[in-house]
């Protein structure tokens, strides 16, 4: 009993490390908001100054207008138009290289600059450049530069001497010409960080006490800004003070340890079938730390991300596989976590507590998985609705609806149908069985229950006998129905591997009349390990193999050891042979099968139905169970036990009702011929 209180604390802790891990942490963003959505928290006042630094829009427009009208820095090489004129081609004897230095330095006195700068010039987009010369700054008209190659080529055009054309190809100047106007990057850099911080200087200061936002307030561009600027602050200051950081830490651990223990609280006093239950209990936590990483993942790649996020398919799962109130209560414990993560607490709890009860009463039924679907629509007009009625209650108008929100909600509503593949998920790892997979197990298209029907037809009228009287049983005692249904449909399927040796299939000729009772008795026994392996190769579920099991128990085969008992008066006999191998019923759907299956058996040896013998018959055959000891490993109350023989008569009386005697049809006389005239 300690072991398994210490792996119910253990599972509880390790859900909340984990949902604790992920939470937000203190040196995040304490808020999340988003630009032209409204401020849903309380009016937030600063505890420190905080400097009105300029919105985004402001950045962005003033790097384009300093884009547009910065004018870059160029410097003056002077030596460059004598390195070039020292690197002519001598001609001794002529003034050539004179006459070309001199045209050489006529160009160069109006500047000369590279291609892309001359390119930037003819389009217009560089009308003018300051010059750097001794620390000082002037600007100069950038109409009168030129390029090396557009100099080469205007000096081509111009030099009409033949001689001194000669020399002026054979100078190679192509190679020679370079800018005298040259680009200085680390000017222009440090002057446009310069130009750009003086037109993005903060615009002032908010005090301490005095308001960042109000609440209901429409964030602007600015607000956002000063909000980010806030959390910085606010973030180097819990940098600061580590004992702040570990005091949050603590105070979300205990909100949600406070939330996870309140969930077991819950399963303790109102549902002890899932407490005392390891897998149940491991489901539900599992269930519930699954679809918070679900929701805090989506919530961090996506703003607002956490609506996208199906979470009402976790309260579906508990309704399909438990019930409904533990639905909704788990439903109000998920979503005070996930509320934590979210903006908007108020509306994110609003949202998920009216799509959850819808879903929970649109599927109080479920029986097809098709209902899954509309389930879907039905949650996305729930949202929907939910999501205008904050919208007016908060802003008095629709001003603050937004589209995003709708298509987050209802892509939220269209994956709530995704349920059906984790319903199947779920049974397989956890063993539990949905009501939609036990209509699908009662259906008599059901390849094994159709072998049944044609190979073991009375066992298979037997069969339905048996569902039919212990599903109104448990009806009555408010056990799972289409469990106890789909359980007696299969407890005797064991008998396809020896049809004739069962009364139900025998035509007059009875094979146990050659054997001896031992052997009839090992056959008849072993009808419950058939079954079992037939159930295993048809791929049944543990939960249906379990009325096969058990439906009789360690019980005897009595009517065989009572027969060897005559035949050896005198000898001290062995009950083993006779024994079914169990176990006993551990839950109350067996028992109520064991007691339905006995008394639907015995019932059709009765002589006469009336009230008194069928009466007799089901207290004689019920209450013989219990003082063998077959139903003290199940939860059955004594209540019940009454309340399952009432049933019992009342669904036997039904069945074997008197018929009124109809009188037989008098006969007519026939007509006489007439006398002969």
């Amino acid at each position: 009993m300690r072991s398994k209180l210490l792996n119910k604390i253990l599972i509880a802790l390790a859900a909340t490390i984990v949902i604790v891990y992920f939470y937000p942490h203190p040196e995040a963003n304490r808020y999340n908001y988003e630009e032209g959505r409204p401020w849903n928290y309380s009016k937030l006042i600063a505890p420190f100054d905080i400097p009105i630094h300029p919105d985004s829009a402001t950045l962005l427009a003033a790097r384009d207008t300093l884009d547009a009208r910065f004018v870059p820095i160029y410097e003056l090489n002077q030596l460059i138009i004598d390195t070039i004129v020292r690197r002519l081609p001598p001609a001794p004897g002529t003034r050539l290289p004179q006459m070309l230095a001199s045209e050489l330095r006529s160009i160069y006195a109006s500047g000369v600059v590279d291609v892309r700068t001359r390119e930037d010039i003819n389009e217009g987009k560089l009308p003018k450049v300051r010059i750097l010369d001794k620390n000082i700054l002037s600007e100069m008209s950038t109409s009168g530069f030129t390029s090396p190659r557009d100099a080469y080529i205007y000096l081509d055009s111009v030099i009409t001497d033949p001689e001194l054309h000669q020399y002026f190809v054979r100078a190679n100047l192509h190679n020679l010409l370079l800018p005298n106007y040259t680009r200085n990057e680390e000017e222009c850099r440090r002057h446009y960080e310069y130009d750009y911080l003086t037109l993005t200087a903060d615009r002032g200061i908010i005090l301490q006490g005095q308001t960042i936002i109000d609440k209901g307030a429409i964030i602007t561009s600015q607000d956002f800004t000063n909000l980010q600027t806030y959390e910085t602050m606010l973030a180097q200051l819990n940098t600061k003070h580590n004992q702040s950081k570990w005091l949050m830490l603590l105070g979300q651990f205990l909100y949600v340890a406070l939330l996870v223990a309140a969930l077991m609280c819950y399963l303790y006093f109102f549902c002890p079938q899932i407490y005392n239950n390891m897998r149940g209990v491991t489901f539900i936590y599992s269930l519930l730390t699954l679809f918070f990483l679900v929701a805090v993942g989506l919530n961090h790649f996506v703003a607002q991300g956490i609506y996208i996020a199906p979470l009402i398919i976790a309260p579906v799962l508990v309704l399909v596989f438990f019930d409904g109130r533990t639905a909704l209560f788990f439903t109000g414990v998920m979503s005070l976590i996930c509320a934590g993560v979210t903006a908007f607490a108020l509306e994110f709890l609003f949202l998920q507590f009216c799509a959850a009860t819808v879903a929970v009463y649109s599927l109080r039924e479920l029986s097809r998985r098709a209902q899954l679907l509309r389930t879907s629509c039905i949650v996305a007009v729930t949202y929907i609705l939910a999501y205008v009625s904050l919208e007016l209650l908060m802003n008095g108008s629709l001003e603050g609806y937004t589209w995003r929100m709708s298509v987050f909600l209802l892509v939220n509503s269209a994956l709530t149908s995704m349920a059906y593949i984790l319903m199947f998920a779920v049974e397989r790892l956890f063993g539990f069985i949905s009501v939609v997979t036990l209509v699908e197990l009662a259906d008599i298209n059901n390849p094994l229950l159709m072998r049944l029907s044609n190979e073991c037809p009375g066992t298979f009228q037997h069969s339905i006998a048996v569902s039919n009287l212990a599903s109104d049983a448990a009806q009555r005692i408010d056990a799972n129905v289409q469990l106890v249904r789909a359980g007696a449909l299969y407890h005797d399927v064991g008998k396809l591997n020896n049809p004739a040796f069962f009364t139900e299939n025998q035509h007059g000729v009875n094979p146990h009349d050659a054997l001896p009772p031992e052997r009839s008795a090992a056959i008849v026994i072993n009808h419950v390990t058939d079954g079992l392996q037939l159930a295993d190769k048809a791929g049944l579920p543990e939960v249906i193999r379990s009325f096969i099991r058990e439906h009789h128990g360690a019980g005897m085969a009595k009517y065989f050891y009572y027969t060897y008992c005559k035949a050896h008066p005198d000898e001290d006999v062995d009950k083993t042979p006779f024994t079914y191998p169990g176990p006993n019923p551990h839950s109350r759907e067996t028992s109520v099968l064991m007691m339905a299956d006995s008394v639907e058996a015995a019932s059709r040896s009765l002589q006469t139905h009336t009230r008194e013998a069928i009466t007799e018959l089901v207290n004689r055959i019920v209450d013989g169970q219990i003082a063998d000891g077959l139903h003290n490993e199940s939860p059955i109350a004594f209540r019940d036990i009454s309340v399952i023989k009432e049933a019992f008569i009342k669904r036997l009386m039904t069945i074997y009702h008197s018929r009124i005697a109809y009188p037989s049809a008098p006969k007519t006389e026939a007509p006489s011929a007439p006398a002969a005239q």
